[in-house]
């Protein structure tokens, strides 16, 4: 990849590290999509749990599983299509997360790119528990949902649409949490400051509530909440850091400037 000394790359070749980019995301994808593919009936197993137990109604060769069902000649190849594809996508998240920061890191100095470390580093464990929490609030939701349905009515649920709904979930609540990686990231990379971070703090809530309201699969208060916490306590975690961070950053800035003035100034050369 062709740059100058000063970091600048033409567009050209900016089209071809993209181009790279988004091929190793999809061939990760792909890989993650057979693994997904094949362990099918195991994730479908445990993501149906909070609505019936389906290995033991499997095991008994029952015809039915709580609400669940498919229908349609090609219900049952979609279903696996999507629930491997969207496995496929959790699974590989860091990959293409990081993917997407390496797209992002040429442009940065050596030290930034020291710094970015920590994006790459912590990205995982956060998706990670992103993802977890997704799931854990899963039978919350599902309770709190199918508790609007009248009494006397049957709700059945369309097996694709219930795995499309917790995959998402589960997808959108790892990818949320990584709010506090990226801002802690621009912060030590120098792109953004602690004040620049908490000064709108009020905003900030807002947008996370109307995100997590806009995106989120279910619209049940306490899943919202459950959801919100956890994002508002990292943003303000991230935004803490960020500040100690630019305490440390100003004092060793002022201690050069201070330093500096210390020299003694030359003296003339006598002719």
């Amino acid at each position: 990849m062709a740059s100058s000394p000063q970091g600048q790359m033409p567009l050209i070749d900016h089209l071809r590290e993209l181009r790279k980019r988004v091929l190793s995301s999809a061939i990760a994808i792909v890989v993650a999509f057979g693994g997904g593919w094949y362990f099918y009936n195991s994730i479908i197993v445990t993501l149906a749990k909070p609505v019936c137990d389906l290995r033991a109604a499997q095991a008994s060769g029952a015809e039915s599983c709580g609400a669940l069902y498919i229908s349609g000649v090609l219900g049952p190849l979609d279903l696996q299509i999507k629930v491997a594809l969207m496995t496929a996508v959790i699974v590989s998240a860091p990959f293409w997360l990081y993917q997407l920061w390496a797209f992002i890191a040429p442009a940065l100095h050596r030290k930034e790119k020291r710094n970015s470390v920590l994006f790459v580093t912590a990205a995982t464990p956060f998706f990670v528990m992103g993802a977890a929490l997704g799931y854990l609030i899963l039978p919350v939701a599902i309770t709190a949902l199918f508790g609007f349905t009248p009494d006397s009515v049957s709700n059945l649920v369309r097996f694709d649409d219930y795995l499309d709904f917790v995959l998402r979930l589960i997808l959108l609540v790892g990818l949320a949490f990584e709010l506090p990686i990226f801002l802690l990231t621009f912060n030590l990379i120098g792109f953004l400051r602690g004040s620049t971070i908490l000064k709108p703090w009020r905003a900030w809530i807002f947008s996370i509530c109307l995100v997590v309201a806009a995106f989120s699969p279910t619209a049940d208060p306490l899943s919202m909440v459950l959801l919100s916490a956890p994002l508002i306590l990292f943003y303000f975690m991230a935004g803490g850091i960020a500040l100690l961070v630019d305490r440390k950053r100003d004092k060793k800035a002022d201690a050069i400037e201070t330093g500096s003035t210390e020299i003694a100034a030359p003296t003339s050369i006598s002719e």
